[in-house]
């Protein structure tokens, strides 16, 4: 089993980092292997809405990380994601990076364990936690859930560190995405598959005269 752990702060190693590093340290202690993702500091280009990817489950522009990155999440067993607090919000970066990865691709991620972590200094780590999670729940992915809501406090990684409670409720959504893992695996081995999905129906609201 393989987790991939996504950082989504333009700081390689920052607050975030340790945050996700103490999730790292827990899964393995547990025998699952993880992987980090850093999506970099680089310029990238946010979705158009142009709906080139529709039924292609890739972005039709290949030039940041964001292929490489579907390709990732497509093959791993769970997926953490991680980002600092911008404005009350998801850092900017990561949220082009996550409106184009989910925009069809999300079809591919049904069924993977998902949890969000969100790094603050101070306030705003409620909204950003939510934010997180709807593309998530948008994506028929199990959220793993903690004894509190997945945030830690600190203004550089050795402050983050600091926050005990922070900190063990990320140990603990490491272990309880574990059990979420096995036990999907053992519901496989058992011969328990997913339900068979219904065909879409997307319904408008607006009614034409």
């Amino acid at each position: 089993m393989k987790v991939l752990l996504l950082n989504g702060s333009p700081h390689e190693k920052g607050c975030t980092y340790t945050a996700l590093m103490e999730m790292a340290g827990q899964f393995q202690k547990r025998g699952v292997e993880t992987e980090l993702f850093w999506i970099g500091n680089g310029p990238v280009r946010g979705c158009i809405d142009c709906k080139s990817c529709w039924g292609k489950g890739r972005c039709v522009f290949d030039d940041d990380c964001v292929n490489r990155l579907i390709e990732k999440i497509a093959a791993c067993d769970g997926l953490v994601i991680g980002t600092p607090v911008y404005f009350g919000g998801i850092a900017g970066g990561l949220k082009c990076v996550l409106d184009r990865v989910f925009y069809d691709a999300k079809r591919l991620f049904s069924g993977k364990p998902a949890a969000g972590v969100v790094s603050c200094r101070r306030g705003g780590a409620g909204s950003t936690f939510d934010q997180l999670n709807k593309y998530f729940t948008i994506s028929s992915m199990p959220v793993a859930s903690s004894q509190y809501w997945n945030s830690v406090h600190g203004d550089a990684p050795e402050e983050v560190r600091a926050d005990l409670e922070g900190m063990q409720t990320l140990r603990l959504t490491a272990d309880n995405m574990t059990w979420l893992l096995r036990s999907i695996q053992a519901a496989r081995a058992a011969g328990v598959e997913p339900y068979e999905r219904e065909v879409r129906v997307k319904t408008s609201f607006y009614k034409p005269q």
